[in-house]
């Protein structure tokens, strides 16, 4: 089941003009995060951390799945996939692990 999520905060890092479609990123839960208890961090390989998961009404983009929804959906990491890079943000895509898209399909009859 393909999901969509949302990069978020890249201008406390290295910006986001150097991503581009297809780009590879990683999902780290950040359990510890003083603000934000489902915070999911947004790494890429060579530079580290670039980002978060959007975890609020103003910054998911689109049809895009909050860190909130996503957090207890994945392990304490998961792949996904620059899909737009916008001014508002960066939208992804991954694909919700086979065990949680069964549960999901139920959950939705």
């Amino acid at each position: 089941m393909k999901i969509y999520f949302t990069i978020t905060g890249t201008q406390f890092r290295f910006g986001q003009e150097f991503m581009e479609k297809d780009m590879p990123v990683r999902l780290e839960k950040e359990p510890d995060n003083e603000h934000d208890q489902e915070a999911i961090k947004v790494m890429m390989e060579g530079l580290g951390q670039v980002g978060y998961v959007a975890n609020s009404p103003r910054t998911v983009l689109g049809e895009s799945w909050s860190a909130g929804r996503l957090y207890d959906k994945i392990g304490d990491t998961a792949d996904g996939t620059i899909l737009y890079v916008l001014d508002s943000g960066i939208l992804c895509f991954m694909e919700l692990p086979e065990a949680e898209a069964k549960k999901q399909k139920t959950v939705s009859r």
